[in-house]
């Protein structure tokens, strides 16, 4: 079916505007591989099942932090606060140490590296990745959650990190 569609598919430029206007949430997925912290930005995150209690993201192929991460045993969600839209650049950046000063974290009681500050924290067991295009599709377990009463999500949109603000 992909092999029909691919003439007919809108190129890469024309594709990423339109997907700019689309507001996202901002988490940062981490992970503890081998004594070593890794971790990532993701806007593609998303709920996928209540029962059993699933979540994805995405992930670049090409990403440096991915062949760490699908070793990882398990994995947090971290749901970012509108106030972390450095954590999430951070997180975003190449050739850094992500876990660094000024970045405040803990380990959690199964060693996942819980971020300080977040609106909440989704600890996953892996359950199922699969290749679509040029990303990944990872899919979690949510195995434990703790949450942050009325913390306020970080969003991304046309490119730029934002709050939202509620209609009164």
């Amino acid at each position: 079916m992909t092999e029909t569609l691919s003439g007919r598919a809108v190129d890469a430029e024309r594709f990423r505007q339109a997907l700019a206007v689309h507001a996202a949430g901002v988490v940062v997925v981490t992970a503890q591989v081998e004594g070593v912290p890794v971790g990532l930005t993701a806007t593609s995150f998303s709920s996928v099942s209540l029962t059993p209690p699933l979540v994805s993201f995405y992930v670049d192929q090409s990403s440096t932090t991915w062949p760490w991460l699908r070793r990882a045993d398990h994995f947090a969600v971290n749901v970012l606060a509108s106030d972390q839209a450095e954590v999430a650049s951070r997180f975003a950046r190449k050739g850094v140490d992500r876990f660094a000063a000024p970045t405040s974290w803990t380990p959690g009681h199964l060693g996942v590296p819980l971020l300080d500050g977040v609106s909440a924290h989704l600890v996953c067991a892996p359950h199922s990745t699969v290749d679509i295009g040029d990303h990944v599709l990872v899919v979690g377990l949510v195995i434990e959650t703790s949450l942050e009463p009325g913390g306020r999500p970080l969003l991304y949109h046309q490119g730029r990190f934002g709050r939202f603000t509620p209609h009164t």
